[in-house]
Formats: C-alpha cells, sequence, structure tokens
C-alpha cells in the first residue's frame, strides 16, 4: 500500500536523482549536499535500521529528540516510509533518537545515538550500555528499502509540539506548508525541526529544493547567490 511519504520518495529517487534537494550549512563551514538519489539512499540506510536492528513496525512511535538538522529530516522520512509516527513533544515512543544520549530520562524499547557532524563515523566517545551508535551503525545496510508490513494511511504519521496529529494520508496537505513550484527554499534550524519538516515537504512536494542552515551560519548575499535563494 502506497502513502504519500513513500510517494514523495519515489518522486525525488526517479524525478530529481541527481540534483540537490537538500543542502545543510552548519559550523565550522561545514556544507553537506544531498541530490534526490543520496537523500534517498540515506531513507533507505536508515529505514533499514529501523526494521532490521530495531523491528520497527507501522503505527510504531518514534521520538525525536533531535534539533533541525539534515539528520533530523532523514530519520522522519524513514519513518514515515514504514508508516510509524514521529513523536516530537517528547510524549511516551517506544525509540527514541537523540543527540543527547547521556541525558535521557524514561523508558525506551531502544535508544538511537546520532552524533550531528556530517563526518563523524562514529559516537565521539563512549555510549550508554545499550545506546545504538547510529553513524557507527547504518552505512551497513541495505540501499534499497521494502517496508516489511504495509503502512496504513489512516495511521499518525506525527504528533507536533503543539500536541496536534497528522495522519499518513494528510501528512502531505495537512501538516506540510504551502510553497511555490521549484522554490529553492532557504529554512533556518533555529525555526526547529517541526517547521523544518513542513517547509522542506511543501518545497519536496513541488518539485523545490532545501537549504537548511543552522544558526551560527551568517546568511550572507554571497551565500545566497551562490544558493540560488531570491531573498530571505
Amino acid at each position: 500500500m502506497s502513502i504519500p511519504a513513500i510517494e514523495l520518495m519515489t518522486t525525488l529517487r526517479s524525478g530529481h536523482s541527481t540534483s540537490p534537494r537538500l543542502t545543510w550549512y552548519g559550523p565550522d563551514s561545514e556544507r553537506v549536499e544531498l541530490s534526490g538519489r543520496v537523500l534517498d539512499n540515506w531513507v533507505a540506510k536508515t529505514g533499514n535500521l529501523l526494521q532490521d536492528e530495531l523491528d520497527a513496525e507501522p503505527e510504531m512511535r518514534l521520538g525525536l529528540d533531535l534539533p533541525a538538522h539534515w539528520k533530523s529530516l532523514i530519520w522522519a522520512l524513514a519513518a514515515w516510509q514504514l508508516g510509524m509516527e514521529t513523536v516530537l513533544d517528547g510524549s511516551e515512543a517506544e525509540l527514541l533518537v537523540t543527540d543527547k544520549p547521556g541525558s535521557v530520562t524514561g523508558k525506551y524499547d531502544a535508544v538511537i545515538a546520532v552524533a550531528l557532524p556530517a563526518l563523524a563515523m562514529r559516537w565521539p566517545g563512549d555510549l550508554p550500555a545499550g545506546v545504538i551508535d547510529y553513524a557507527a551503525e547504518v552505512r551497513s545496510h541495505g540501499d534499497i528499502l521494502m517496508a516489511h508490513a504495509d503502512p496504513s494511511a489512516s495511521g499518525c504519521a506525527i504528533a507536533g509540539s503543539d500536541g496536534q496529529r497528522h495522519l499518513h494520508e494528510g501528512l502531505l496537505t495537512g501538516f506540510s506548508a504551502p510553497h511555490d513550484e521549484g522554490v529553492r527554499l532557504l529554512i533556518t534550524a533555529a525555526d526547529g525541526l517541526e517547521a523544518a519538516l513542513a517547509n522542506s515537504l511543501g518545497a519536496w512536494q513541488n518539485g523545490g529544493s532545501v537549504v537548511l542552515a543552522h544558526p551560527d551560519v551568517q546568511l550572507t548575499d554571497h551565500l545566497l547567490a551562490a544558493e540560488r535563494i531570491q531573498g530571505k
């Protein structure tokens, strides 16, 4: 069964396979650019990690304790491909993805630590017992994602910070933000993960692409011109 998030990834994988779809500007002059094909590859590997190691299935809840970041978008997209619910408000979830594994409170079936630097091949330092190291594990998983169980369009896709819930069938109509066709959209990470997700989905479904900038990045005229962003 197909749901909008799956159809979106199919479009990004086929219709925009070599064009930039997600560009990240981070601290220390970090720049990461993902084409449609590379974005799909990261989503597939992450989704397979969820299925193969964590027995993820439709309607399971995945807590995203992450800032607005390119890896955060990957995790949300991977979860949605499997019909999972992403939880942004810190409420109950079976699985937790976090960049702060040492400060986790609450009980989870599994905790996954995400090192945010682009070149990180593993978590820098020791992890609490039982915590999974995303950077060390993700690359060993398959490049094609085939869900073990059919996701339900009537299942919840996201529980927002305001408590509002959006179903998978309405992810691209009720949750995503409207944007012009082919937009090259600047998103500031300071606005938070929920805004980054809504705006990215809105840009992608209209053939656009996203530039996501860390709060510490200076948005100079040179950067905006280089990324073909009109205004900000």
